[in-house]
């Protein structure tokens, strides 16, 4: 049997999951961290343990894995060399090739084995993509809708720290010549989707009023800090919680499944800002589906219906 590799490098945890050749997803590994501060070398060398120790459990052999896919946050260039990545340490990481050094750090334990790229955001399309597509078989997704007829092009938005998307057309994930295809969180939005003049004034990449700047994990602790200023919001209960204003924005999604009227405005913003920034991605691909994933997906499940009619 071969088997397949694929890492997933964040700039706080890393995941591994295993695959084989029947296209079946054997194992993903719990999150570990990626202790990106002790330089990609280190980084490369742990990842690499990792896989050793798992695929030994799984009964097989590092010799025996065919292929290994990376894929990171941020901007990259189409063979991997990172480009100001928001969640990494510039000084040690900017323009930096971790797919090459991956790979090297792999031949370390199994000489010739090659590693494949792809921005995070294309390679979660292509996963999603695989598996309703059923060209994938994983346990996990059985209650996925997957795609009885021939599913050709999917395009998905992942909301997270950040907005991260990717394209598959034709069954084929979408990279672009510079490898960048696919960030829709640097779509620039109207004016109308942000509720005040001050949620416009957040930069996101080289530009304001971006999809980015409206939704993420990024944009709500950037509105929140705004509301909280507001006297509509002065005996709110996140007034006296502790911690830093992101901290306090990790706390609104239990407060919207609790009916809090204050988080229920910022993810009904937030979800009126992705349905146009879908409008305006359909327009240009004319996909056969659109996904959102990321943490709006753990909601409770009325308030997720309830994003998700704002979104459409």
């Amino acid at each position: 049997m071969s088997y397949f590799i694929g890492v997933d490098v964040g700039g706080t945890t890393t995941t591994l999951a295993f695959g084989n050749d029947q296209g079946e997803v054997l194992h993903i590994t719990g999150q570990f961290p990626t202790h990106s501060e002790q330089g990609p070398q280190e980084v490369t060398r742990n990842i690499v343990e990792h896989a050793v120790a798992t695929i030994n459990a799984l009964g097989g052999s590092i010799n025996d894995v065919a292929a290994v896919g990376l894929a990171t946050p941020g901007p990259a260039t189409v063979d991997g060399v990172l480009l100001k990545s928001p969640n990494l340490d510039l000084t040690q990481w900017d323009n930096f090739p971790i797919r090459a050094e991956l790979e090297r750090a792999f031949h370390v334990r199994r000489p010739g084995l090659s590693v494949h790229y792809l921005g995070d955001g294309q390679a979660a399309a292509l996963g999603e993509f695989a598996v309703r597509s059923r060209s994938m078989k994983w346990k996990q997704a059985s209650a996925l809708p997957l795609s009885d007829a021939a599913l050709s092009s999917m395009f998905m938005v992942i909301v997270g720290t950040g907005l991260g998307g990717g394209a598959v057309q034709e069954g084929k994930v979408v990279r672009g010549c510079g490898g960048r295809a696919g960030h829709a969180g640097h779509i620039s939005l109207p004016p109308h989707a942000f509720r005040y003049e001050h949620d416009r004034k957040l930069l996101v990449g080289n530009s304001y009023c971006t999809a980015e700047s409206a939704i993420s994990l990024t944009a709500l602790t950037h509105q929140l800090q705004y509301r909280l200023s507001l006297d509509r919001w002065q005996d709110h209960s996140l007034q006296s919680a502790g911690g830093s204003a992101s901290d306090k924005a990790k706390l609104l999604r239990g407060l919207a499944d609790g009916g809090d009227p204050l988080a229920l405005e910022l993810f009904d913003d937030q979800a009126l800002a992705l349905g146009i920034t879908l409008l305006s991605v359909n327009y240009l691909g004319d996909y056969d589906l659109l996904v959102i994933g990321g943490g709006v997906c753990d909601l409770a499940s009325a308030i997720r219906d309830r994003y998700l009619r704002g979104v459409i």
